[in-house]
This record gives structure tokens, sequence and C-alpha cells, in this order.
């Protein structure tokens, strides 16, 4: 059975979700897993890929607007040079572990080329995915390469919209975030704007932080559970955070939007590590229109004022914040491969998570009586 979320559990995170509470709030998002799970003792795979289709399974290339930032660089998200200059990309996002980029990357551009295989057939196209990483190495053996191209092409052709699984799951398998078990983890929220309303999700693949960090909802947790750690002074970890929406916004403003998912990584206490990789992506599914190569030299797009985006801002720093505590609280038990070796990285207890946050609450109230 599942474990509660979050807000299940009775942790009170602020602001109004989608249905799923997930990424897949954004119609025509979906998203799949392929996970790798062997206690071969001597070569454990504890890995595996997550995919992430913007525009589902459309035929037709077309561009999604977006935005990347990039809060500490000790990682590795491609594409992001054109995103950065052209402002848009083609085809899925990939999340991975640190030595599966490139055999990733190599499936994505297989999968882009079938599915578009008209257009990428009839014109000079090229294909330039979003694989994203972050290490894996301390609960599987990343060295072995365990992920295939038929691993991705899997998480690929799994990939649905709904209800999505989070924890053990795709490429947050083998992740650790704050001494616990991390993972994959999403979330979402509503907009109002001019009476329409927009959604803003996120999907994290969190592997950051270290206990003494962990804050959350202001409770300090990691100083009051600070046992079982598996990082006794630095982190090993990164952090992957990818924002969606389907209001219309320019890639500027996606930018801008990515920056915030900064602040939601820092609301549970993370400062952004030198050894960590926190790299985030934004993007946007409004504004459909053909390739810029095979469009009328003048275009147009509908785009929101920048002076109503801070309630845009708030919904991606509340949703980031409390993807991170679905991947943990969702995680499972699991032992470690290396450095340390023949440990167990423990999932941290839901119940007792938001028990103590509550109590700290409560606590805070009673002082300012």
């Amino acid at each position: 059975m599942p474990k509660l979320r979050a807000r299940a559990l009775g942790l009170p995170f602020p602001g109004t979700t989608g249905p799923f509470n997930a990424i897949t709030d954004v119609p025509g998002i979906q998203v799949g897993y392929k996970t790798l799970i062997n206690d071969n003792p001597s070569s454990p795979s504890r890995t595996g890929v997550t995919a992430i289709l913007p525009r589902g399974r459309n035929i037709t290339p077309q561009p999604v607007w977006a935005g990347m930032y990039a809060l500490n660089g000790n990682g590795e998200m491609t594409g992001t040079h054109w995103i950065q200059d052209g402002g848009y990309f083609v085809g899925p996002i990939m999340i991975t572990n640190s030595h599966a980029v490139g055999i990733t990357h190599h499936a994505a551009v297989k999968w882009t080329v079938a599915q578009y295989k008209d257009a990428w057939h009839n014109n000079h196209l090229w294909a330039m995915p979003v694989v994203a990483e972050t290490y894996d190495g301390v609960l599987n053996d990343i060295n072995a390469m365990h992920v295939t191209e038929q691993d991705a092409l899997d998480a690929l052709d799994n990939a649905k919209s709904g209800h999505l699984a989070e924890g053990n799951v795709g490429g947050g398998t083998g992740m650790i975030a704050y001494d616990f078990k991390g993972g994959t983890g999403t979330a979402s929220r509503l907009v109002e704007i001019a009476n329409t309303t927009y959604t803003v999700a996120a999907l994290v693949q969190a592997n950051h932080g270290i206990r003494p960090w962990f804050t959350v909802l202001g409770a300090p947790i990691g100083k009051l559970m600070p046992h079982d750690r598996i990082h006794p002074v630095h982190e090993q970890g990164s952090i992957i955070v990818i924002i969606a929406t389907d209001a219309p916004m320019l890639p500027h403003q996606l930018k801008r939007l990515a920056k915030r998912a900064a602040l939601g990584v820092g609301k549970n206490g993370s400062p952004g590590g030198n050894n960590s990789g926190d790299i985030f992506l934004a993007f946007s599914t409004a504004n459909e229109q053909d390739l810029p190569q095979l469009s009328a030299p003048v275009c147009a797009m509908d785009y929101l004022n920048d002076e109503v985006f801070d309630e845009f801002y708030m919904a991606t720093v509340e949703a980031t914040e409390e993807s991170i505590i679905n991947a943990m609280v969702a995680a499972e038990d699991t032992p470690t491969f290396k450095q340390p070796a023949n440990k167990v990285c423990k999932a941290i207890d839901g119940e007792t998570l938001a028990a103590m946050v509550n109590s700290f609450h409560m606590a805070s109230k009673l002082k300012e009586v």
C-alpha cells in the first residue's frame, strides 16, 4: 500500500493544489518511470530513469517555451545552452543518474526521431533533448552503468497522466535527501489571474542536503532527528527541479520562475552546497505553434504581464518545497553500497515527522500568548 503523502499526514502546507497535486495537473503532461532494483551484493542496481513528456504523445513537434537557472552548477542538464539562447526545447525531459546521461540522451534522440518521424524525415532537423542527473553512487553501483537505452525508452513508453508514484521510483530510486532516503516527488498549485485558473507544478529528483540543515515548515527537524546519518559531514548529492505551467509565459519569465525553485529548496534548509548540482528548469505548455524552422517570418505569442507574477513565484516556491517532502515521506529504506558500506539509508517516518512539525507549531503559538 502506498504511503500517505505530506498533506494526508497532516503537514499544513499552504496553497490550493490541482486534483492530483502533481505535475500531471498541467493538461497534456505525462510522466513515466523505469525503476531498476537488484540487490546483488557485489553490484546492486538501485537506479532508474524518469521521463516527462510536456506535450504528451503529440506526433507534431512543437517548441516548449522554457527558462533555466542553476543555483549551483555541480551537475548536468543537457540542452540548456539553447534554452538560454533560444528560449525553447523540443521533446522529452529525462532525469537519471550521473553516469547514465549519455545513454539516456541517446535513447531520447531515438524516441524523438521516431515520434516525429515525418518532420524529421522531410526536413533538416536535429534533436537536443533535456537530460538531467543526480548522483546515486552511495546506494547504487553507479560505475556498473546499469541503465540501458531500453530502460530509458521504457520510461518514455510508460509515461501517463494522473496520479504519480513517488519516492524510490525512476531516476529517484537511489537518491538521498538530508541523510534520509530521498527520490522523486511532485506537487502543484492553482493560480487565478483575470478570472482564469492556471496550474503551476513541480517534479523533483531530491538527492541533496545534510541532516543538520533539514527544516520542514519552519521546524528544525534535522536537529530533532540527528540519528542514522549517511553523510557525516559533507553533502554528496544534488537536486533537479522541473517546473511546469499552462500559463502563457515568455522565456525570460520562465527563467525568472525557475529561479524561484531555489527558494523552495531553501525553505527545507539547503544553502545550495558546493558539491550539489542544483539545476532548475521551468517550461510552459501554452503558445502551441510550429517549430521556428517551419514557421513564417513573423510569429506571435500570448503572455502574462510581469506585474501579476508574484502569485506564480509563490506557487513555484510552495510546490517545490512540498515536492521534496512528498519524495521523502514516500521513500523506502535502502541499503548502502559504499562510503559507508553495509548500512541502511532510512526513510523518514511520515507520522513522526508530522507530529514533530505540528508540536513545534503549537509550542511556537504558546510562546506568543
